[in-house]
C-alpha cells in the first residue's frame, strides 16, 4: 500500500508545478525551507490520495514522514488527522507521541498548519499543556509554530488562555513565520471574543512586531486599526 500511494501522488505530479512550488515554498538556499523537494502535487490532488490511503498504518506514515519530498509528509499529515479523528483514545495517543517523535519532518507552515491544531492541540484539550510551553520554547522554528497552531482547536472550543500565554511567549521571536501565526490566533481569537483580544493587545501592541499586530487586527475597523497602528490606544 505504501509504494501505491507514492505512485498515485506521482501521478498527479507536474513539472511546472514542481518548479512554482519550490519558489512557493521558500526552498532555495538560506530560506526556511531550503532543501526541500517538491513533487509538484497540488493540494486537492494529495488531498485526493489521503482519502485512497487511509488506512496505511501508522508505520508506513512514519516512512512518509521521513521523506524527501515534500508533499509526502504532506501526505502522511493529512492521513494522520483523519485517522486521529477516527481512532480510539489509544490511537491518538500513539498518533499524538508519533506526530511529537518526528517534528523535525513537519517542517514547512503548510504541513504545521494542517495538522497542528487537530493533534497536538486535540490530544491537549482536557490534558497538561506543557508540551505546548516545551516547544514553545524550542530552537525549532518548526516547533514553535507548532506550539501556536495548536492553541487552535482550544480557540475553536471557546478557550484563549493558552492561546494568550503562548502569544506573550513568542511576541519577541524573531521569525515572520511566528510573527503571522501568532497574530493569526490573536485575530481568531478576537473573531469569537474581541474583548479579550483588544484587552490583550492594548497591553501588548507596543511590544509586537508590526506583522504580527497588523495580522491581529486585520478585520479591526480601520479608525481602530489606525490606533493600534500609531500607538494611540487610550490607556
Amino acid at each position: 500500500m505504501l509504494q501505491a500511494a507514492r505512485n498515485a501522488l506521482r501521478a498527479s505530479a507536474s513539472e511546472a508545478d514542481a518548479v512554482f512550488l519550490q519558489r512557493f515554498f521558500k526552498t532555495g538556499p538560506g530560506a526556511y525551507g531550503e532543501g526541500d523537494r517538491l513533487l509538484g502535487v497540488r493540494v486537492p490532488a494529495t488531498r485526493r490520495v489521503a482519502r485512497s490511503f487511509r488506512e496505511l498504518p501508522l508505520a508506513d506514515l512514519q516512512t512518509l514522514l521521513h521523506s524527501e519530498f515534500h508533499e509526502e509528509r504532506l501526505l502522511a499529515l493529512i492521513i494522520l488527522t483523519d485517522q486521529y479523528r477516527r481512532s480510539t483514545p489509544e490511537t491518538q495517543a500513539r498518533i499524538y507521541t508519533l506526530y511529537l517523535a518526528n517534528t523535525r519532518r513537519i517542517n514547512n507552515w503548510d504541513l504545521v498548519d494542517t495538522s497542528a491544531e487537530h493533534i497536538v492541540g486535540a490530544y491537549l484539550l482536557n490534558r497538561s499543556r506543557k508540551p505546548l510551553h516545551g516547544l514553545a520554547r524550542s530552537d525549532s522554528l518548526w516547533e514553535r509554530r507548532i506550539a501556536i497552531m495548536a492553541t487552535f482547536h482550544f480557540i475553536k472550543m471557546g478557550e484563549y488562555e493558552e492561546t494568550l500565554k503562548i502569544a506573550t511567549r513568542l511576541i519577541q521571536d524573531t521569525e515572520d513565520l511566528i510573527h503571522k501565526a501568532v497574530g493569526w490566533m490573536l485575530r481568531e481569537v478576537g473573531n469569537r471574543d474581541q474583548a479579550t483580544e483588544r484587552a490583550f493587545l492594548n497591553q501588548y501592541h507596543a511590544q509586537m512586531p508590526r506583522t504580527m499586530l497588523r495580522y491581529a487586527i486585520e478585520k479591526f475597523p480601520e479608525a481602530l486599526r489606525q490606533q493600534y497602528l500609531k500607538g494611540t490606544i487610550p490607556t
